[in-house]
């Protein structure tokens, strides 16, 4: 099994909504995402997936949060933005975006600081 991780980043704020402390204000983060991938199988070139397609899927789901107020943002105008949200929103679309790929969606983690990480995966 080959796994192949990728990471972007984006700067953007949020507020947890019902929050009891710090977090509850506005305040912002460079966040950074990593998505993994794996495959059983390497393509004709040695390949188990382009880092170069990964990184383009990735980081075309996340301009739409970059340099926002992530509550503003659907669905996070509804359900709070927190990281375990962000990380579960994305790995949703990444997976529509690698349907036809050859390769399985593993995770994404989302970090909101050097220290503090969310990874979501499906099961």
């Amino acid at each position: 099994m080959y796994k192949v991780s990728v990471e972007h980043h984006f700067d953007a704020a949020h507020a947890l909504r019902g929050y009891k402390g710090k977090c509850e204000s506005l305040h912002g983060h460079r966040f950074k995402v990593v998505a993994r991938v794996t495959a059983s199988k390497l393509d004709d070139t040695g390949l188990a997936y382009d880092f170069t397609e990964l990184k383009a899927k990735l980081k075309a789901i996340l301009e739409r949060l970059d340099h926002t107020f992530i509550n503003e943002v659907p669905p996070f105008d509804k359900i709070n933005p927190s990281s375990e949200n962000i990380a579960a929103n994305i790995y949703g679309e990444l997976k529509k975006e690698l349907k036809e790929a050859p390769v399985t969606l593993d995770t994404v983690e989302v970090w909101e600081s050097p220290t503090s990480w969310v990874e979501y995966r499906e099961g």
